[in-house]
This record gives C-alpha cells, structure tokens and sequence, in this order.
C-alpha cells in the first residue's frame, strides 16, 4: 500500500510531491515578474539619455568642437535608435526598458511627427528651384536641363566654376529670359531682374546675391545664398565657423529688406535645427517643414541624410516642397510652389 501510494503521489496525484511542484510554478512565476521590471536598467538608462538629448539638445554646448549643431545636424537620425532599442528591451524582456522608451518616442515625434505627414497642396502662383551644381560636376549642360524640366519659374544655382558658367547660360536660354552670375552663385528668371547686387557674407569673395523678380504678382526680393562648407574632424570637432558668421550676416541682409516678400534659395550648409542658422531661420520659414512631404534630405545625393539645401520664405505662402532627381552634383536639387498672393 505505502509502494502504491508513492506512485500516485509522484504521478501527478494530490499528495505533497504535486503541492511542491506548484508552489515552485508560484515562486517562479513571481520571480519573473519581478525581474521584467529589474532587468534592462542600462536599457532605460540608454532611453533617458535619448530623450534628454532630443528635448535638451538646444542646451548642448557648441564651445567643444561645436558639438551642439553637429547633433541638430543630423538630430532625425537619432530616431533611427528607438526600434533598435525596442528589439533589445523585447529580447533582455525588461518592462522598465519598454516604458522608458516611451520617453524618446514622444520626443521625436513632438519634433519631427510634423514632417511624417504630407502637407503638400495644390496651386500656387510661382514656381522656385535651387541646386548646388558641384564645381566638378561632369555633366553641367545636362544638371542645367534636368533643373530647368522642373517647370521651375525661378532657378537659383551654387558652387558655379568660372569655366563652366557659359555652359549653364547656354542650356537655360531657351528657357529663362533673364539672369544674372554673381562670383559662385547665379539666379535665371522668366522674369525681368532689377536691383541686382551681390551680398557680403564675409568670405572676402561672392558667395551670395540678391535680385528683385517682377512676378505677375508683383516684386519679390530673391535671395541666393552659398554658405561655406563645414566639416567633421576628429581633433576639430564640428568645424563651422565660417558658415556661422556667414549666416550671420545674411541674416541681417535679410532683416534689412526692404520688400515685404522675400525667398531665399541656396546650399545653408546647415539644418533647420541647426542653431547657428537662427539669424536666419528665426524670420523665415522653410517650405518644406509647412508644405513638403518628408524630410525632403538633400545631400549627399547618393544617400540623402541631411536636408542643407533650403527654400525659406517670408511674406509668401508655401504651397508644396519636393525634391528633384538626381543630376550629376553632389546634392539633390529642390523645388517649391509659393503663393504671392497672399490676400
């Protein structure tokens, strides 16, 4: 009798084998369910630091190596993060790590959420375009073509060479009546120029111009802008002191305008974000944050990661932003429909 009942007991019967075995499933039970919330500390703490520096990173210094504008540079990428911490948090089963990521998530889409939408829209009364053509690019008579295909009204183009400037003049002809080449930068219109001047951005040579347009709709002062080139190297940091005193004095350039109605079309160097455009960032709007579809990224032209190529306006309502196909430049060309008409 004590032999059977030792089988029944440790066969799955109501003895206190079976009783043991359960209060181990409880106490394991409980085990795990108190480790999903301590393990993946170090993953929180990851996802902290991610929303601290999405929603602080104005207060990030730019005294070392201009840290501060090389993180807005390219502060979108930091979203590309989050799945990869949501992957980890999954795989380590950590409930604290899923729920501190609900902190960088809500970062990133308070300042980027607005640009995962399509704003574009229809109309429009003026049709604008900017591309940095690359100094050496092999092909400018047919970057000049592709440009002008865009229907563009108004064509602002950068980083002209000398010896290629009468090859662009001869393949935008036929399409724009006016024009006009100052130093690196040049403007080609449908409409009759005036006012035409180049603009000092303290390079010590011409990288910036400014015309007035007479638009069927009336005057709009046309800025085109060349900001120099910055760089990221190891001992310097973020180099980009040029194109900060640069955008500096463009900034007042366009603040002492004397028209209401001003665009302004060019290769900034920079960002939206970045805060070293402020002086020129903070009067005007660019068309792609109110009217675009995306990110609208523009450089480098094989795997667009930073949108430094900029249609902004001021005093004229952006209708639609886009990008262009790619010519033989570094960069992606830019387009925009504005409305000049703003009653």
């Amino acid at each position: 009798m004590a032999r059977a009942y030792m089988t029944e007991a440790g066969t799955g019967g109501t003895g206190p084998g079976r009783r043991g075995s359960r209060l181990r499933h409880v106490s394991d039970a409980l085990r795990d369910g108190r480790g999903i919330w301590r393990r993946g500390m170090v993953l929180a703490a990851v996802a902290v630091v991610l929303a601290l520096v999405l929603v602080l990173h104005a207060r990030i210094p730019n005294t070392i190596g201009n840290l501060g504008s090389l993180t807005e540079t390219f502060l979108p990428w930091l979203g590309v993060l989050i799945p990869l911490l949501l992957v980890l948090a999954l795989v380590r089963r950590s409930a604290t790590a899923l729920v501190a990521l609900v902190l960088p998530v809500v970062a990133w889409l308070n300042l980027f959420g607005g640009l995962l939408g399509d704003k574009t829209g229809s109309g429009g009364d003026l049709a604008v375009a900017t591309h940095n053509v690359n100094a050496d690019n092999p092909d400018p008579s047919g970057t000049a073509r592709d440009v002008a295909a865009s229907g563009a009204d108004v064509l602002a183009l950068e980083e002209l060479n000398a010896s290629a400037v009468p090859v662009y003049e001869r393949a935008l002809a036929s399409t724009y009546k006016y024009h006009s080449v100052q130093g690196t930068v040049g403007l080609w219109s449908k409409y009759p120029l005036s006012r035409i001047a180049a603009v000092d951005i303290k390079l010590g040579w011409t990288r910036a111009m400014r015309a007035t347009v007479a638009t069927p709709q009336g005057p709009v002062a046309v800025y085109v802008a060349h900001m120099p080139s910055v760089r990221v190297k190891l001992a310097a940091g973020f180099t980009a002191r040029e194109r900060d005193t640069s955008a500096d004095a463009l900034g007042e350039a366009i603040a002492d305008e004397k028209l209401d109605r001003v665009i302004l079309l060019g290769d900034l160097n920079g960002t939206m974000n970045d805060r070293s455009l402020k002086a020129v960032t903070s009067q005007m709007r660019s068309t792609q944050g109110a009217a675009g579809s995306g990110f609208g990224f523009s450089w480098p032209a094989s795997f667009p990661m930073a949108r430094i190529d900029q249609i902004m306006v001021k005093g004229v309502e952006p209708m639609s932003s886009w990008t262009l196909p790619r010519t033989g430049s570094d960069h992606l060309p830019i387009a925009a429909r504005v409305k000049v008409t703003t009653s």
